[in-house]
């Protein structure tokens, strides 16, 4: 079994976070529970000098903060690490003050669930101060060097799920992590929700994933209103559990789809709501193309910051899954779950409407290699279009 110590945090997720921390006085980690935001924290800090770290789960930590501007000044020579920072929010206007009469850089780092809540607080306290990095569990690039990239699609990136002893351990951990969040993740964050009711509507989100979100369509089934639907959604988005994907808005001469699409964000808590156990149960779901597409949308998503993400949707039927575009760069990628894969007209049409100079049709791939697959478009996998968009 794969162990933590064995899978690498990729040296640009550690460059860049030590970059944030020589220029900010105030760095955030930011990311869904249990993806590694501690884990990543401890490997940092020695590498600033001397640090302190504070869990405010603890409850001995979190009677260290009764007097938080007395510590943290007693302190202040060592970068101070505030992990579960959401459970003490009033103390973003303080470090705004200390901050203020000392802005030496990668003097607090703060490590957080990432709560609207949470993001507010600190962007309204700390502007200007602050700089966020955002961590998600194992991306494929993490994980393909040891042969385990259909296992990552099944168990998802959560670090306990992925490297668990096998699927049923695997299967158990994530059924109590959904359990945890729904009972006591979301009220830690100071969010008051019916938990009978977001759990209905995340299995729905999950048999609707990849859809276009109708609010009104999950609103009478759970006996909720539109606006309510809206709110937990915004909550599970929030928490890095969906990502609601706009839909394209360069102006073009088609008619468009007006209305985002939902996704859930970790494959793994997607199978769980569908109660999918194994890779043979997988493969003859009908879910099994939504859940590729979710899949390989968010390892590419997950590994390109700075790319402005949409989809494309016209009317009459021309649909690209992904349009990604940054400068002079504009890529169609469509996503297809089986190694012979057919593409319709309406993707080059597509592709050709928003001068898409990047082509991708990706695929669960048993080779690395990119194939020409005609139209100008290349056959390959999540992997190969972060290596050749990230530079």
């Amino acid at each position: 079994m794969i162990t933590m110590l064995h899978i690498e945090i990729p040296r640009r997720i550690e460059s860049s976070l030590l970059s944030l921390l020589g220029q900010f006085p105030v760095v955030a980690i930011v990311g869904p529970r249990q993806a590694g935001k501690s884990t990543l924290a401890h490997r940092i800090l020695p590498r600033i000098g001397t640090a302190l770290y504070l869990d405010l789960e603890l409850p001995s930590d979190l009677a260290k903060l009764r007097d938080p501007e007395a510590y943290l000044t007693l302190h202040a020579g060592e970068t101070v690490c505030i992990d579960e920072v959401q459970r003490m929010p009033d103390i973003f206007p303080l470090l705004r003050a200390l901050v203020d009469r000392d802005r030496r850089p990668h003097r607090y780092l703060v490590l957080g669930s990432a709560s609207s809540g949470l993001l507010r607080q600190s962007g309204e306290s700390l502007a200007g101060r602050i700089a966020y990095s955002e961590l998600q569990p194992f991306t494929i690039d993490e994980v393909a060097e040891h042969g385990n990239a259909t296992e990552h699609w099944l168990r998802g990136g959560f670090p306990d799920s992925f490297l668990a002893e096998d699927d049923a351990a695997s299967y158990r951990w994530r059924e109590q992590f959904v359990r945890t969040f729904l009972e006591r993740d979301i009220p830690a964050l100071g969010i008051d929700v019916a938990t009978a009711t977001m759990e209905r509507l995340w299995t729905m989100l999950a048999a609707s994933n990849g859809s276009t979100l109708n609010r009104a369509r999950f609103a009478d089934p759970i006996g909720v209103s539109p606006q309510t639907v809206a709110r937990y959604i915004d909550i599970l988005e929030s928490t890095f559990m969906v990502r609601v994907l706009r839909p394209f808005f360069r102006n073009t001469k088609k008619r468009l789809v007006r209305t985002p699409k939902i996704y859930l964000r970790d494959s793994g808590l997607l199978h769980t709501l569908l109660r999918v156990r194994t890779w043979d149960e997988l493969y003859g779901h009908p879910a099994i193309g939504a859940s590729w597409e979710a899949y390989a949308l968010e390892q590419i998503l997950g590994s390109l910051p700075g790319w402005n993400a949409s989809f494309y949707r016209s009317t009459g039927g021309a649909e690209i899954d992904l349009v990604l575009d940054r400068g002079t760069r504009t890529v169609a990628v469509e996503f297809k779950a089986t190694s012979s894969p057919r593409v319709t007209k309406g993707f080059y049409l597509a592709a050709d409407d928003i001068q898409a100079n990047e082509r991708y049709i990706v695929a669960p791939l048993a080779v690395p290699d990119l194939i020409p697959f005609g139209g100008g478009a290349i056959l390959c996998r999540p992997e190969n279009v972060v290596e050749r968009l990230a530079g």
